[in-house]
């Protein structure tokens, strides 16, 4: 079983990264099935069998099949319950997507984002739909077909869709207010700054005032415009996203409470206890435990 803490790269990557694309059986590489570059790939698996998917600080225990999305920005470890684990994983880039306007509201729909909800129990009835698509996918993968590029992201939105038609409408949000715009554009910032890799890169927007700089608004129109939208604060947010960071950080790593409080901004190790037990009521080395 990969353990949780493991983070190497499987030999698919090499692939993928010349091509932004791959498509494979799931029990040909389990390990390929569980880690990648997830800053690079967005990832869509189709599986069968019991496991448990730690998703940033949420767990989802599934014994069946399943349709997990992965987005590159959020971290997640795959933990296998079963001796028997089949199905299918798709990894893509953003370019490969070929991204437009239509595709990009896809990948901000809730299948990929942060409080959305990443994994989908899959009836007899779909795996045996969703099955042939990928088997489509895997074919093509080894043609030479000049078009075989176009026709593959057509199967992967094809696959989005339908994954779509299982989520509640109302949670499919239009951004169309001047306020709604910049607070999508600010959520997504904040997001890009995750996930946080490597201790020596740390954390660099920190404030409202450092997002109203890199937006280029001033801070009071910043944090009007997110209230109004959302209903709270634009420090409210950046403190639950370096919370949840934190979780995750905590729960898939090994690196001690020291080079995470760095890695999260903090100048000193007692700053990042007394923030996370003041935002979440416990302390960093409970939450490991």
């Amino acid at each position: 079983m990969q353990t949780k803490t493991e983070r190497s790269v499987s030999p698919f990557n090499s692939e993928l990264k010349l091509k932004g694309f791959n498509v494979f059986k799931v029990e040909e590489d389990s390990s390929a099935t569980k880690i990648y570059s997830r800053k690079d790939f967005y990832k869509i698996c189709l599986t069968t069998g019991k496991s448990i998917i730690n998703y940033s600080d949420r767990s989802f225990e599934h014994d069946g099949t399943i349709l997990f999305f992965g987005n590159p920005h959020i971290p997640y470890s795959w933990e296998t319950l079963s001796t028997t684990y089949v199905g299918y994983t798709c990894l893509f880039s953003e370019d490969f997507l070929n991204m437009s306007e239509r595709t990009d509201s896809i990948l901000k729909s809730p299948l990929f984002s942060l409080g959305g909800t990443p994994v989908l129990k899959i009836s007899e009835d779909q795996r045996l739909f969703l099955n042939a698509i990928f088997d489509k996918m895997m074919q093509e993968q080894q043609t030479d077909y000049s078009f075989k590029d176009d026709l593959i992201r057509n199967y992967i939105h094809l696959i989005l869709h339908e994954a779509l038609k299982m989520q509640p409408s109302e949670n499919i949000t239009q951004h169309q207010s001047a306020a709604s715009r910049l607070t999508n554009v600010f959520l997504e910032l904040l997001e890009r700054q995750f996930p946080i890799e490597t201790a020596d890169n740390p954390l660099q927007l920190r404030s409202p005032q450092d997002y109203a700089d890199n937006l280029s608004v001033h801070v009071n129109y910043l944090n009007k415009s997110i209230k109004e939208v959302t209903g709270k604060s634009t420090s409210t947010h950046i403190s639950e996203r370096i919370v949840t960071e934190a979780k995750a950080l905590l729960q898939h790593t090994n690196w001690n409470v020291s080079e995470i409080a760095y890695a999260l901004g903090f100048d000193y190790p007692t700053y990042f206890n007394n923030y996370f037990k003041r935002l979440t009521g416990t302390t960093p080395k409970a939450i490991r435990s």
